[in-house]
């Protein structure tokens, strides 16, 4: 019995067991032989919401409630979600919506994620515009660099999805592919070195954002002549 055989044999038989859900490398079809398997037990109630049971080479268990699978407050682990596998689901479905939910921002979180990951990108590239210009190129580079994860933020959020972990960026743009450009050059080995401001620009008005490009003023001059 291998350990994912080992971890479905508990749960289904342990009646206060309402879901399992494989995660990881392992759901997305990734897996290398240094992958552990990643595995969410949901369970009906428990003293706290979540809970690590298992994180060893082979295995990362974590224990939640539904409740606490319900909850998409804590937005660093919702992509952990995506493409995720329900491998038992005593809620008739419940759990794999709960899943789904997880995984996909709904209009209004993903508008203002995207609202304010779009002024923090333009604020990184001001930053960047403005040592180019005063001739600090290494601490420019250095700038733009940091600019590449808010880059990624915007743009998922604009389409009104998550941003990928970095790991599973290229899955991500492979197994649900963006229009273009951006399919190709949110690429991992092109996403640093594409100039991507004409083109946020313009999808932040399609996406009813252009008072947030608006508020910057004549400083969107400057970031479109050093850094776009």
């Amino acid at each position: 019995m291998d350990v994912l055989d080992e971890v479905l044999h508990r749960a289904g038989a342990d009646p206060d067991v309402l879901g399992v859900i494989l995660t990881g490398s392992h759901a997305r079809g990734l897996a290398t032989a240094h992958s552990d398997v990643d595995v969410t037990v949901v369970v009906a109630e428990q003293e706290v919401p979540w809970r690590h049971v298992t994180r060893s080479a082979v295995l990362d268990e974590v224990v939640c409630t539904a409740a606490a699978l319900a909850d998409t407050s804590v937005r660093w682990q919702r992509y952990g979600y995506r493409g995720a596998k329900v491998l038992l689901d005593r809620l008739d479905g419940g759990i794999a919506a709960l899943v789904q939910r997880q995984a996909t921002p709904s209009p209004e979180e993903a508008a203002a994620t995207g609202r304010a990951a779009l002024d923090a990108y333009l604020n990184q590239l001001y930053r960047a515009a403005k040592n180019h210009r005063t001739g600090a190129v290494a601490a420019a580079g250095l700038d733009l660099a940091e600019s590449v994860p808010w880059l990624l933020e915007t743009v998922f959020a604009l389409h009104g999805r998550l941003r990928p972990y970095n790991a599973y960026l290229q899955w991500e743009l492979d197994t649900y592919p963006l229009p273009a450009p951006w399919a190709q050059t949110l690429r991992p080995e092109r996403v640093g070195r594409v100039r991507h401001v004409t083109a946020v620009e313009a999808l932040a008005v399609q996406r009813g954002h252009a008072d947030v490009l608006a508020g910057w003023g004549e400083d969107l001059d400057l970031i479109r002549r050093y850094a776009g």
